[in-house]
């Protein structure tokens, strides 16, 4: 049996309404990339992309969606996305744009890399904060954003005694 290499594209829903954010669904940013690779390749690049072409993730809150395709034909995938200008939910458009983060051979990459890149971005957040409750919010985020060795062992124990 062969096995099909595939990549993974992190993006990010990137708009001047916040509304858009939530509205939007994976059903909706899959036609709209779809649509787009068809705009700027026609139909051999909407043909090649779509072969293994999923939204695998999408976050309605923070805008990140996980993009599937095949390993061969991530380059007409990753170069249509600028060219993504609107997402279409519930009979509404939202202007929008989606910005690539990270290229990954695996999904578990692509996660390790949107945890350090949502660190970089409290990180910046707690510098320009006004006040000390601002600080201290953004200081408790970033705490429990990050799991220690001792905090994921103890969790393990929790669970083994409850099954004894």
């Amino acid at each position: 049996m062969v096995r099909f290499k595939n990549r993974y594209l992190l993006c990010e829903v990137v708009s001047e309404d916040p509304r858009c954010r939530q509205c939007i669904e994976d059903r909706a940013v899959g036609l709209a990339v779809r649509e787009a690779i068809g705009r700027v390749h026609g139909d051999y690049g909407l043909a090649r992309c779509s072969i293994s072409f999923t939204v695998k993730y999408l976050n309605a809150y923070t805008g990140t969606v996980l993009l599937r395709c095949r390993k061969d034909s991530y380059r007409l995938l990753s170069s249509a996305l600028p060219f993504v200008r609107q997402l279409e939910s519930r009979n509404q458009k939202y202007p929008c744009a989606l910005n690539t983060l990270h290229v990954g051979g695996t999904i578990r990459t692509c996660q390790k890399f949107l945890i350090q890149y949502n660190r970089r971005q409290l990180l910046m957040l707690l510098q320009n904060c006004a006040n000390e409750e601002e600080k201290q919010c953004i200081k408790k985020s970033l705490l429990s954003s990050s799991l220690t060795e001792e905090q994921s062992q103890s969790a393990d124990e929790e669970d083994d005694g409850g099954t004894e």
